[in-house]
């Protein structure tokens, strides 16, 4: 992208203004792909984490990916427009309107989408046969989340029935999402409940071609839980995301992915002990936590929920004026925040990336 930040410091930015330590995400990238480089179970990467499709390039570039994993339609399009030709939308898709739109891409690629009842299948059939074209169906199987998914089992079995001669369709697998393993600390501890969780997606695999079902996917798992969940037997798809940009808390997950993504942020003031940041809820996503700044482990932030201030305390010795990076505790609601990323090495950036799955 040519933009007229290029080849600038990024201490030169007009705050705030989100950065990619492009060395950083690079590394993290390969670390990721070189995992799965050699076992059954590919990467089919989360582009919900950046919604920057220059980003989701590199992550098929890198290898071991099978395609990318997204969670709405305007991100489903933004992949397509980026050329990627293999995407799963792990969401259940409604809504004419959505329909016809999801039906418009797989005139164009290969696409599959999420499943938990019938009528939802139906609606997709009914679309797609008119139009010629074929919507890959995964059956979606709650692995313990108690969010979307039928349960594990003999209802994921009846319901695959249900669609297997669907037309204009193409039953394809599972779909199975341990979130609520995901954030868990120990690591003992989130092997073993990942492991446990995920086991009855397995087995539901395991019934349904049993039944004489071919099940050619099972796709799950986090960056937190990739590589628990991605080398269990009859996994063969990873839907990590965050380890491309990464944020604190994930961080604390997963050490050996380094945090690539900040926010730059302006010290608009600095009184005693408090320093006052130009970046608030507006910029940062804050749901695991408070952000926390980077150089500087004694800053406080013991609340943040003002629309364009970041209140700081026993901040370090910093003048009004100078910039500072500050790390969110949740990369993907932060990028959908920023309509562009500015990349850098060594603190000059050297390209601009659109967010363009932002919507």
């Amino acid at each position: 992208m040519n933009h007229p930040a290029i080849g600038q410091s990024i201490h030169d930015l007009d705050t705030p203004a989100l950065i990619l330590d492009l060395d950083v995400s690079d590394r993290n990238i390969q670390q990721m792909a070189q995992f799965f480089r050699d076992r059954p179970a590919q990467l089919r990467p989360h582009f919900k984490n950046h919604k920057c499709s220059e980003l989701a390039i590199r992550q098929m570039k890198a290898g071991s990916a099978v395609g990318m994993t997204c969670a709405n339609m305007v991100e489903a399009e933004a992949l397509g427009r980026a050329g990627i030709d293999d995407i799963l939308i792990a969401n259940q898709i409604l809504g004419r309107e959505k329909i016809r739109r999801l039906v418009d891409l797989a005139c164009k690629l290969k696409i599959s989408v999420a499943i938990d009842e019938l009528s939802q299948a139906e609606l997709i059939s009914e679309a797609a046969s008119a139009a010629g074209a074929t919507v890959g169906l995964l059956v979606e199987v709650d692995a313990g989340m108690g969010r979307c998914g039928v349960s594990p089992g003999e209802p994921a079995l009846a319901l695959a029935k249900q669609i297997i001669d669907l037309p204009g369709t193409e039953f394809r697998g599972l779909q199975a999402y341990e979130g609520h393993c995901v954030f868990i600390d120990d690591l003992a501890e989130r092997t073993e409940k990942t492991r446990r969780s995920m086991m009855q997606a397995v087995e539901t695999r395991h019934l349904l071609e049993e039944n004489g079902l071919s099940v050619a996917c099972l796709s799950g798992c986090s960056s937190s839980t990739a590589k628990i969940s991605g080398t269990m037997e009859g996994m063969t798809e990873v839907q990590a995301g965050t380890y491309a940009t990464m944020d604190w808390r994930y961080h604390q997950l997963i050490p050996e992915f380094d945090i690539a993504l900040a926010l730059l942020a302006t010290v608009i003031s600095h009184q005693s002990d408090r320093a006052v940041l130009d970046a608030g809820v507006k910029a940062l996503g804050a749901e695991f936590g408070p952000p926390k700044i980077n150089g500087a482990p004694e800053a406080d932030i013991p609340f943040f929920g003002a629309e364009e201030h970041c209140i700081v305390k026993q901040a370090p010795d910093w003048k009004v004026g100078q910039t500072v990076q500050v790390y969110s505790s949740h990369a993907c609601t932060t990028c959908n925040l920023h309509p562009q990323i500015f990349v850098h090495q060594n603190e000059r950036v050297v390209d601009v990336w659109k967010t363009d799955g932002r919507g």
